[in-house]
């Protein structure tokens, strides 16, 4: 994504724009990477979190041997990971790789779009981390829900008041239901409707233990047109994107309704705002382990 001028305009990396300010905190050379426990992404997330947490050209974050779990049939080309979770199905071939462990078994790998199954992984994320606890595992200490911070950032969606009626779906066929006024329908029910039930049900669970402001989710599901496309490439659509990028630091943060199931704005904390104040605890947590000898495990 290209920096751009703006009154709003995030802390940059030479051309990149990033959404926490830790560099105000911390200096220049910090990385995002370097202040989470795990971060995951599918399909175009897959790709972001692919290049927050591969090593630059100073290898940080730098990964020793001893820091890598043990699962050689696991081992893949991280080209090949990038290739699968992207495979969105009608617009990218699926993807196939195999691997191999030291005695010689091959496990095969047929993948598409990791969206399709888990378009926002947050819940997947976080059962990682509960399955390393459970485990022993010495990087992740004993902590109930309340201790996560959370964010989960949406790479857009069409807006619902533009999306499908059932009189008109009842039409379309099998060939309307894979394309339509320029989007996938099947693929968008599949996988909008999986990350609103992911976003509803951290939602529920985090206002339980009274932690809301632990869990910080943006997304724009207010997109049409080109913008709303996923494979509409143009220099002028990108811009947009920016733009809309843009836009949506300067909207409130939205929560979901428990009562409607929508998501509203619990007050006046604009994302941007919220993002500086997750950065700001990012930070001070990240001062802590350092002391400690504590680093973040991906």
């Amino acid at each position: 994504m290209e920096g751009i001028k703006s009154p709003l305009q995030p802390p940059t990396y030479v051309n990149l724009i990033t959404v926490l300010s830790i560099d105000k905190l911390d200096g220049k050379d910090a990385r995002l990477a370097d202040y989470f426990d795990v971060i995951a992404g599918t399909s175009t997330g897959g790709l972001v979190t692919a290049m927050l947490t591969a090593p630059n050209e100073k290898n940080r974050p730098l990964f020793a041997a001893k820091d890598a779990a043990n699962h050689p049939s696991l081992d893949a080309l991280l080209s090949a990971i990038c290739l699968g979770t992207s495979a969105a199905p009608t617009y990218l071939p699926a993807h196939y790789f195999e691997t191999q462990d030291p005695t010689g078994k091959v496990r095969k790998f047929n993948l598409i779009d990791g969206g399709v199954a888990a378009n926002n992984p947050t819940l997947i994320a976080i059962g990682e981390v509960t399955k390393q606890i459970i485990r022993g595992s010495p990087d992740f200490f004993p902590m109930g829900y309340g201790r996560f911070l959370v964010i989960s950032l949406g790479t857009g969606s069409s807006k619902p008041e533009k999306k499908y009626e059932a009189d008109e779906a009842a039409k379309w066929g099998v060939l309307g239901w894979l394309s339509n006024d320029g989007s996938t329908p099947l693929v968008n029910v599949f996988t909008q409707a999986s990350a609103d039930m992911v976003d509803f049900h951290l939602s529920v669970v985090f206002k339980a233990l009274k932690s809301e402001d632990r869990y910080l989710r943006i997304q724009d599901d207010t997109l049409t047109g080109a913008v709303s496309s996923v494979d509409i490439a143009t220099k002028e659509n990108l811009q947009d994107l920016v733009n809309v990028g843009e836009g949506l630091l300067r909207k409130p943060v939205s929560r979901v309704n428990m009562e409607t199931g929508k998501v509203e704005p619990p007050g006046h904390e604009t994302n941007e705002e919220a993002l500086i104040r997750f950065a700001k605890m990012l930070s001070m947590e990240k001062k802590i382990r350092d002391a400690s000898g504590i680093r973040c495990r991906l």
